[in-house]
């Protein structure tokens, strides 16, 4: 039985992802920001344990990860997006983006580190996402934000290695969650259409590609996309 900590984790993927390793019988340990109806849901379904904690405060992080005695796998699925022009975005919510998304991983992995050096091992799944990969027109800040999280994961990989750390990062494409909420039907049908697979993928894909990356022994630095093939 392991013991799994997952960033972001009362919806979207960061419940699908609790709620597969739960089901495999690891202790799970979720963090989660704002949405305390939707983790309480997620605990009751999973029986794991919900911490609100936003990661871009590294003393909360800390505080959090002090009530957690061991960690074997350390997911990390927090992150936020903002639509629009970038000239048209307020700096605020640019640097808020980066506040969550890379900054929320670096407080996180620098959390769990010590954890994961007392048994020399340990796994680390950072998600990204195809836009980090090639970039999105009126996301460009998102974009920026996942391309930073790919190059840190493999960084990481090559810092960690040798003290039996492995990071791996899942690269995702269009996947219905909250963050595609403002997207018109049409435009998700268009995309769906546009993919080799011929559908949009589900929180489920995702999981399931994390789940091989936490376990994938002489896997490390690897970006997994799991896209459907439209972005190859």
């Amino acid at each position: 039985m392991a013991s799994v900590i997952i960033t972001g984790g009362s919806r979207g993927i960061g419940a699908a992802v609790a709620a597969r390793f739960a089901a495999r019988g690891d202790q799970v340990t979720f963090l989660y920001e704002k949405d305390h109806e939707a983790a309480r849901a997620v605990a009751a379904q999973t029986g794991a344990k919900a911490i609100c904690c936003d990661v871009s405060d590294g003393k909360a992080v800390k505080a959090a990860f002090a009530a957690i005695p061991r960690a074997d796998i350390l997911v990390c699925c927090a992150g936020i997006c903002r639509y629009g022009l970038m000239s048209m975005l307020p700096e605020e919510d640019w640097d808020r983006l980066f506040s969550v998304n890379v900054k929320g991983v670096y407080h996180c992995v620098n959390a769990v580190t010590p954890l994961f050096l007392r048994n020399h091992r340990g796994s680390i799944v950072t998600v990204a996402s195809m836009w980090g990969q090639v970039g999105a027109s009126c996301e460009a800040a998102y974009s920026a934000t996942k391309g930073a999280v790919i190059a840190l994961t493999k960084a990481l990989a090559k810092e960690l290695g040798p003290s039996g750390i492995r990071v791996n990062c899942v690269a995702p494409g269009v996947i219905p969650t909250d963050m595609c909420a403002g997207v018109e039907k049409a435009v998700m049908e268009e995309l769906a259409q546009e993919t080799p697979m011929g559908r949009n993928g589900t929180v489920e894909d995702v999981a399931r590609a994390v789940e091989y990356l936490a376990e994938a022994d002489f896997v490390t630095g690897h970006v997994l996309s799991v896209n459907g093939g439209l972005v190859m």
